[in-house]
C-alpha cells in the first residue's frame, strides 16, 4: 500500500496546486489527488511489469541462440538458472499484475533498449555472476536473489528514472517510495502461492483513504485561519518572503494535528519537518519546527488540541 508520508506529499501537492490555480473547486482537485494517487499506484505495476520484461527478454535470448543455423555448444545448453528463478516465474504468472493490466493498459514494448541496458546491467553485476554459480536451488535463496537484483541493479539503474520523467513529473519524486513497495512485495512472495500472491493494495485500508479525504479537506477549509495563526507566530518573518511551500507543509501539518486525535503531535511535526527537507529550502525545516511548536502550544492553551489513544504517546 501507498505510505502514509507519500499520502501526505500528495496532499501536499495539490493543496500547492489549489492555491496556485484560483480557477478550480476544492471537489475538483480532490479528484486530481485521487487520480495523483492511482498514477503512484500504476507506477507500482509498472515496475512489477519491468522485471517480468527483464525476465522475458532473458527467455527470449535463449530462445534465439538455440535456433541459431549454426549454435555453439552453450547455445544448446545455456544456463538457465536465472529464466528458471521461481520468483521471476511467479510474477510472470501473477495473476493479480495480469488483472490490473487488463484495466490499466502498461508497457515496456517502446523501451527495449532499457530492457536490454537492464539486462545487460544484470548479467556483469557480481549478484549474477554468483547466484548462476551457487548449487543451491531452495526458494529462498532465489528469493534472496530476485530482492537483492532489484535493490542493488534496477532501483540504482539512471536510465530508468530518466524514462519515468518522461512520462510522469512527479514519478521520480516517488520511486523510493513505490520501488520499496516492490520490494515489499517480492519479499511476502510464498512457493506454495504459486501465481495468486499477495500484492500490495493501493491503499492500506478504508482509514488511509479517509486521512488522505480529511487532511486535504480540513487544509483547505480552514486555510485562512492556520495562515492567520502562522502570521500571528511568525513575529519577526514577513510571510510574503517566506517560501511558498513552508505556508502550504505548515497549513496541512495544522490540519492534521487538529483532525486526526489518534496521531501523535510528534508524529505529525516530524513528518512535515522531514518534507521540508525534500521539497523546500535548506532552512525551512528549521523555520517549520519553531513555528508549529508556537503554533501548538497555543492550541493547547486553548485547549482545541484533543488526542486520544495512540494519539496520547509522546
Amino acid at each position: 500500500m501507498l505510505s502514509r508520508r507519500l499520502l501526505r506529499v500528495k496532499v501536499m501537492q495539490m493543496v500547492y496546486a489549489f492555491n496556485k490555480n484560483g480557477d478550480v473547486s476544492i471537489p475538483e482537485m480532490e479528484k486530481e489527488l485521487f487520480k495523483s494517487i492511482a498514477k503512484s499506484y500504476e507506477l507500482y505495476h509498472l515496475f512489477l511489469l519491468l522485471i517480468t520484461d527483464i525476465h522475458a527478454y532473458a527467455k527470449n535470448r535463449i530462445e534465439k541462440g538455440r535456433n541459431k543455423k549454426i549454435p555453439s555448444p552453450a547455445d544448446l545448453n545455456p544456463n538457465t538458472r536465472f529464466i528458471d528463478n521461481a520468483v521471476l516465474q511467479q510474477l510472470a504468472d501473477g495473476s493479480h499484475l495480469q488483472r490490473y493490466l487488463e484495466v490499466t493498459p502498461l508497457s515496456w514494448s517502446d523501451h527495449p533498449e532499457l530492457i536490454r541496458g537492464l539486462f545487460n546491467r544484470i548479467l556483469e553485476s557480481p549478484l549474477y555472476e554468483a547466484y548462476m554459480d551457487d548449487d543451491s536451488s531452495d526458494y529462498a535463496s532465489q528469493q534472496k536473489f530476485v530482492v537483492k537484483i532489484v535493490e542493488k541493479v534496477i532501483a540504482q539503474y539512471e536510465p530508468l528514472y530518466e524514462q519515468l520523467e518522461e512520462h510522469n513529473i512527479f514519478w521520480n519524486d516517488e520511486c523510493e517510495f513505490i520501488m520499496s513497495m516492490v520490494i515489499k512485495t517480492l519479499k511476502e512472495f510464498q512457493e506454495d502461492k504459486g501465481s495468486e500472491q499477495n500484492y500490495q493494495p493501493e491503499f492500506k485500508d478504508a482509514e488511509d483513504r479517509d486521512f488522505v479525504t480529511r487532511l486535504y479537506r480540513k487544509a483547505l477549509v480552514k486555510q485562512h485561519d492556520f495562515v492567520d495563526l502562522i502570521q500571528k507566530y511568525a513575529q519577526n518573518w514577513d510571510l510574503e518572503r517566506v517560501a511558498y511551500m513552508d505556508i502550504v507543509l505548515m497549513q496541512i501539518a495544522l490540519a492534521e494535528i487538529l483532525e486526526f486525535p489518534e496521531i501523535p503531535v510528534k508524529v505529525s511535526l516530524n513528518e512535515y519537518i522531514e518534507l521540508a527537507k525534500h521539497y523546500s529550502t535548506p532552512k525551512s525545516s528549521q523555520f517549520i519546527n519553531g513555528i508549529l511548536d508556537k503554533v501548538v502550544e497555543h492550541f493547547q492553551a486553548e485547549k482545541v488540541l484533543v488526542k486520544t489513544g495512540r494519539g496520547l504517546m509522546e
